[in-house]
């Protein structure tokens, strides 16, 4: 048996009606991930992610959390992606988001834990979903900038946290507020900026995007795996 991947329709508690993203391991999942999206939308980077973690023996699901304003939504790294990008996200709200990304965990529940990784603003999510979402076992958020502003949010579930110190958009001070705010969160900073982790960016960094990978996996693995 190899690796598989399909879109699939789910629906939110709501009513609202989306696609996502599956990828399966070739054998019995070890657990389950809810890949969070960047504002690019679910593009070929992270449906590359979701691959990958698939490959790794998770059953992982990139849910499509524009289709309430826009369906597939796959855009690139330009000025104007980022600014379209930033359009689409400013239209959704997050409590709506959120019932996205528990329709998919729920689709994914029947694997084993259940775990988000988010990037950008799917990091922000993912620290939301942390938060919010009852039933996690895990949470890791790439450099998400929006979390310095919802540190009053109270993780249900272990986190772990990557950030780039040459990132402008997260100075300093907001990675040090979350180190205080949340000592339990497990922070790593890396020499690289915002986006290191999408190969496909210009930000892209090798060894920092391979030793989060590492670290996200030997997470995954203590906290979010039946085996």
């Amino acid at each position: 048996m190899s690796p598989s991947n399909e879109t699939v329709s789910l629906q939110a508690s709501d009513g609202h009606r989306f696609s996502a993203y599956v990828a399966r391991p070739a054998s019995a999942p070890r657990g389950a991930i809810v890949v969070l999206q960047e504002i690019f939308g679910v593009n070929s980077h992270i449906r590359s992610v979701t691959d990958g973690f698939a490959a790794d023996g998770w059953l992982a699901i990139a849910p499509a959390l524009f289709d309430r304003t826009e369906r597939d939504v796959q855009l690139g790294y330009t000025a104007d992606d980022v600014a379209r990008g930033r359009t689409l996200k400013g239209a959704v709200d997050d409590e709506q988001v959120l019932l996205d990304i528990a329709a998919a965990q729920a689709h994914v529940a029947d694997a084993g834990p259940v775990a988000t990784i988010g990037y950008c603003w799917g990091g922000t999510m993912s620290w939301l979903a942390a938060a919010r979402l009852p039933g996690l076992a895990a949470a890791v958020a790439y450099y998400g900038s929006g979390i310095a502003g919802l540190l009053d949010e109270a993780p249900r579930c272990p986190v772990l946290a990557h950030f780039g110190d040459k990132d402008s958009s997260i100075p300093p001070s907001a990675i040090d507020a979350l180190r205080k705010a949340h000592p339990q969160v497990e922070v790593h900073v890396y020499p690289a900026d915002h986006g290191f982790n999408c190969d496909q960016r210009a930000s892209f960094d090798a060894a920092s995007a391979r030793t989060a990978r590492e670290r996200t996996l030997a997470f995954l693995g203590a906290h979010a795996s039946k085996r």
